[in-house]
């Protein structure tokens, strides 16, 4: 997680010329009140407060929010988590006004933190930040998984929600987090709005192809979303340190490619990624599918040429390792999740009288406050394209369960007040006050090849 990973993926896109044809801006980080919309107020607190040389003072602290091992303690760490999760609102907010039909954090996309505690390297759920954010404008947001890694925190937080629908395609078994069984489908208005694709090692291109297409199809037939997240996680490449899969940058950017081709309103976030020269070719080349340019293998020379070598191409060609995934396996799973869609006849209803007041925008273009900031490799990107959303149906679903997650509980009480505010118009600002710290401004962007409107965000990360 390392930030030094979109240092590199901004360089390629710098040096690729891609950076051209969109804008780069730099959102405000996001506030306490911001990150308290799903975390809570207590760990907010903490995370502000730790410090290397304190934590030795907060041991009680470090054990209740899962601080210490694989989310340790380090100087930055609290500007950190503000960045990458202004930068997925920020984006979210821009989708929201229309301002872009694509925005892209590749510093977001930290999928495992919960409301009261971090988890896999991630301390604030960005992702979630971001959809409560769509939820304001949008009647229902889809959110979509790759990592390799199953996407937890995300699902747990809207398991009992019929307004969110989780898909993650992950490796399931005596791995990390060790959730995204199969079975586990939601909970009561919930039920059959999370679906799990559990997949074992070694998994190819064709292969993953093979579920994602035909699920993401109906996915998008029945739930038909206003608005779409998409994780794109490149610890599922071939030759990741702590991956196990199989899939090449053009399989892995193919989901990208399919997700664009609906013309929903899409926020690209980054994840998991483990071998820092595959990332920032995968993030790179996926920028490029945002924008609908094919990008040369053959790398132009930039200031990391060095970490690619002895090929110096975009493209790594993927392993001759076993693909554990027998046919069979895929046709079971494939089966069994479209039909439990196909028991969702209908999107479900969400009374959308008046949208609640928007985050305001309190952020400059980078482009105009430096000019050669625009094609600097040592900051962050988000990136924006032109689309149209989809028409949708809907209907109302019920189903009786019980929740048994406080995070369910925290996330049902927003999206309660959000749909409150829907419908009355009428909500305390605390409660719809999501990112305003974190809006980006618009500015219309240069025509790139497909007519796209382009622009990118956060820079200056250099925690280390």
């Amino acid at each position: 997680m390392k930030p030094h990973r979109m240092r590199m993926t901004h360089a390629l896109l710098a040096h690729y010329g891609l950076l051209q044809h969109m804008h780069v801006l730099k959102p405000n980080p996001a506030r306490d009140k911001d990150l308290c919309r799903f975390h809570a107020d207590d760990y907010v607190s903490f995370l502000r407060r730790v410090t290397p040389e304190t934590q030795q003072d907060q041991l009680r602290q470090l054990k209740r929010f899962n601080v210490g091992e694989d989310c340790p303690v380090f100087d930055g760490l609290y500007s950190f988590c503000q960045t990458y999760a202004g930068g997925s609102i920020g984006g979210a907010v821009k989708l929201n006004h229309g301002h872009c039909d694509i925005a892209v954090n590749w510093a977001g996309g930290l999928h495992h933190a919960k409301k009261c505690e971090a988890s896999g390297f991630c301390y604030v759920n960005d992702i979630v930040l971001a959809i409560l954010e769509l939820l304001k404008t949008h009647e229902r947001v889809l959110y979509v998984d790759i990592d390799i890694h199953h996407g937890d925190g995300v699902e747990e937080a809207f398991y009992i929600t019929d307004r969110v629908m989780t898909v993650s395609f992950h490796k399931f078994g005596d791995y990390f987090p060790g959730t995204g069984d199969i079975r586990d489908i939601g909970f009561g208005k919930g039920k059959y709005y999370a679906l799990n694709v559990p997949l074992d090692d070694g998994i190819d291109d064709e292969s993953y192809q093979s579920l994602f297409k035909p699920i993401i199809s109906k996915v998008m037939e029945v739930f038909r979303p206003g608005a779409v997240v998409l994780q794109c996680g490149a610890d599922s490449l071939s030759g990741d340190r702590l991956g196990c899969f199989n899939l090449s940058v053009k399989g892995h950017a193919e989901c990208v490619r399919f997700m664009r081709s609906f013309n929903v309103p899409l926020l690209l976030v980054g994840g998991g990624g483990y071998t820092i020269r595959n990332v920032a070719r995968c993030w790179c080349y996926e920028t490029g599918v945002a924008l609908g340019i094919e990008v040369d293998d053959k790398m132009p020379q930039h200031e990391y040429i060095e970490y690619f070598g002895p090929e110096y191409t975009l493209h790594v060609a993927p392993s001759n390792m076993e693909n554990k995934n027998s046919r069979e396996l895929l046709e079971h799973i494939r089966v069994k999740l479209l039909d439990n869609l196909s028991k969702l006849q209908h999107a479900p209803s969400v009374q959308f009288q008046e949208r609640p007041p928007d985050t305001q925008f309190l952020e400059a273009d980078e482009d105009e406050d430096n000019k050669d900031e625009r094609n600097h490799p040592d900051s962050d990107v988000n990136v924006d394209c032109e689309r149209k959303s989809t028409p949708r149906r809907v209907k109302m679903e019920f189903v009786e369960s019980e929740p048994n997650h406080k995070n369910h509980e925290a996330v049902d009480q927003v999206a309660r007040e959000v749909e409150s505010t829907l419908i009355d118009s009428t909500c305390s600002k605390d409660s719809i006050a999501a990112a305003e710290a974190a809006g980006l401004p618009y500015v219309k962007a240069e025509e790139s090849p497909e007519n796209v409107d382009v622009e990118a965000g956060p820079s200056g990360m250099d925690q280390q």
